[in-house]
């Protein structure tokens, strides 16, 4: 219509190697800052991985340069499809050495607040954390107030719902929101021999409390169990380091996806039907 102001529409270039490229670099110029990049989902770092390649994970190995950027990135098998379930866990952990950076996938309110309380007033290194989006939801995922006053970060998790040590013969070592499907399909099947141990810190692997949290089952059979295929996730990285604590007990296995060429499947009914058989399978004979 000639009579009215012309109305235009732009579309903006949505770029996240710009963004976390400047957030590192914020970091670096402002060290004394608690710099955080948080994506909408994770798999939009998928972007700027040359940035995580060439400056989060190796700038202090290549040129001495510390930065303590921390990426928040949702994380979780939640039925979203292939490009919004997966930050792609495998990549970072693959980049993990000599203690760059901490990677950790938190699963309480309170272990999220302490962990980046810790990186506020103590960190020295990038942070990436993978947070699933569901568990804001989730009437389990609850802390009190004295795990926030009085408590501090918990790289692993004892089983709040074990049944007695003495009757424990498989302990699930997990890691994520795949924890809770766990813990419930326990209760409604009165599963009464199987602990639920969570890895909440991936990198610096923390062998010394886990071995501990381990201790309590002497005999038991280890599981790992993730929600990814079995060619993502944190099985790769645990595989080699889970091992060596566990003694002379039998070889750990997995429980996980088939191995995929894509993140997760694209069908909501698909979904559910491949988290139930992994669940179940964690527990089976």
């Amino acid at each position: 219509d000639e009579d009215q102001a012309p109305f235009w529409v732009y579309d903006s270039l949505l770029s996240e190697f710009a963004a976390v490229g400047f957030e590192y670099g914020y970091s670096v110029g402002n060290p004394d800052a608690l710099v955080c990049w948080e994506a909408q989902f994770g798999d939009f770092v998928d972007g700027a991985q040359t940035i995580t390649d060439e400056f989060i994970s190796s700038g202090e190995a290549k040129w001495g340069q510390r930065s303590r950027v921390t990426l928040l990135l949702p994380h979780g098998y939640e039925g979203q499809g292939p490009d919004h379930s997966s930050a792609r866990v495998e990549r970072f952990l693959q980049l993990c050495a000599e203690n760059n950076m901490t990677v950790a996938n938190c699963t309480t309110p309170a272990n999220y607040f302490h962990l980046l309380r810790r990186q506020a007033l103590a960190g020295i290194r990038p942070l990436v954390v993978f947070t699933p989006k569901s568990l804001l939801r989730l009437r389990a995922a609850t802390s009190t107030v004295e795990d926030f006053t009085d408590g501090t970060f918990q790289p692993v998790l004892a089983d709040p719902g074990a049944p007695a040590a003495s009757a424990v013969t498989k302990v699930l070592i997990c890691s994520g929101r795949v924890f809770f499907d766990l813990a419930a399909y326990r209760q409604q099947n009165e599963i009464r021999d199987t602990a639920i141990l969570r890895l909440e810190q991936l990198h610096p692997f923390p062998a010394e409390a886990l071995a501990e949290a381990l201790s309590a089952y002497p005999s038991a059979e280890v599981r790992w169990v993730q929600e990814e295929p079995e060619n993502m996730g944190a099985w790769t990285y645990v595989a080699f380091r889970l091992p060596a604590l566990l003694g002379g007990r039998p070889q750990l296995t997995v429980r996980a996806r088939p191995a995929s060429a894509s993140p997760a499947t694209g069908s909501g009914r698909a979904h559910e039907e491949q988290q139930r058989a992994v669940v179940a399978a964690a527990f089976a004979d």
